[in-house]
């Protein structure tokens, strides 16, 4: 909802206040302008980023404008998901999750949370960890270093699709620019001809200019901090999962090791802890 405000008041204000100083609206909309602004800088981004980045943005853009799906109904089932596998594993041994583990499609406690299933990332994340916490003689210090190594390269690849937008406005002023001196060179073909029809060639030239700052950083710009939130809140679970496993190593019971990860999350978005005991003791 915010992002369609934000289009709003961007729009309005720049269009207002251009319609107060006298300005005619329509002579903004140049068409021809806009095909060399918006497909320079879309053939631009063709050429920098591999199909896969390519595709992944695709996939993250949706987010930043609708919003993002983390929220404190999810955490409390990550919480809840984790609570459950450590919570068998102190019962009844640390290997009797072992086929949890190897298949959580078909694990008993995986399945009672479908949302998180069908993040094969984090399931992933929480799989392979809690299988070198089972079958490994790492000590606690180094189970985190090495989920550190994960989740730097993890913010890495989340960050990619932000970096690569954030490229695409700082080029945008540019092809702006590249379109304005195309418009000169026609007016320049016109010379002789009826002066209105001179200082509409001028115009319709700047208007590319204006085009492409107005893009860069009145929408381009914004969506690529939007993708890097996005990014942010993606890694924050996966912080939340490290944590966790952490405390277990180091011997923590379940109820404790949850509350470690609790403590990782956004304020916003963080369950309380009377919240996170109930839904625990509910499943």
């Amino acid at each position: 909802m915010l992002f369609f405000v934000g289009v709003l008041v961007v729009c309005g204000s720049v269009a207002g206040g251009y319609m107060m100083h006298g300005g005619i609206l329509l002579l903004l909309w140049q068409p021809t302008e806009i095909l060399i602004i918006v497909g320079a800088a879309f053939g631009a981004f063709l050429i920098a980023n591999s199909m896969h980045l390519v595709m992944d943005t695709g996939k993250q853009l949706p987010r930043a404008i609708f919003g993002s799906n983390k929220n404190s109904a999810l955490y409390l089932d990550l919480l809840g998901l984790l609570y459950d596998i450590f919570n068998k594993a102190r019962r009844e041994g640390m290997m009797a999750v072992e086929g949890d583990i190897e298949s959580p499609a078909d694990s008993g406690i995986f399945t009672r949370y479908p949302k998180l299933l069908k993040d094969k990332r984090m399931v992933e994340f929480i799989a392979d960890n809690l299988r070198i916490l089972t079958t490994s003689n790492l000590a606690p210090h180094e189970i985190e270093a090495m989920m550190d190594v994960e989740i730097e390269t993890q913010m890495h690849e989340l960050s990619e699709p932000s970096h690569a937008i954030h490229r695409i406005a700082d080029g945008l002023p540019g092809f702006g620019i590249v379109a304005a001196v195309l418009g000169i060179v026609i007016t320049m073909q016109k010379l002789g001809g009826p002066p209105e029809e001179l200082g509409q060639s001028v115009a319709a030239a700047l208007v590319g200019t204006f085009m492409g700052i107005f893009l860069a950083y009145g929408f381009i710009g914004p969506m690529s901090t939007r993708l890097q939130s996005v990014a942010e809140e993606d890694i924050k679970m996966f912080e939340c999962v490290k944590a966790a496993i952490v405390a277990t190593s180091n011997g923590l019971p379940p109820q404790m090791a949850v509350e470690f990860a609790r403590k990782t999350l956004f304020s916003a978005d963080r369950p309380s802890f009377s919240e996170l005991e109930t839904h625990v003791r509910s499943r």
